[in-house]
């Protein structure tokens, strides 16, 4: 599992993370090089984060 979030719904994103997986993640702050134009299905703030298990 994979999850994009910004900075605003991490904790929320963690949250949920949590609950779906029952195990801890791995939070990566997205490298200026490599952001896109992706925005946050809930805010429409860029996404800033990648909440991962990997």
């Amino acid at each position: 599992m994979k999850v994009n979030n910004c900075e605003t719904h991490i904790d929320q994103a963690l949250d949920v993370w949590v609950e779906k997986e029952e195990s801890f993640s791995q939070i990566s702050f997205i490298p200026e090089d490599e952001k896109l134009s992706t925005k946050h299905t809930d805010c429409e703030e860029l996404v800033l984060y990648v909440v991962a298990n990997e």
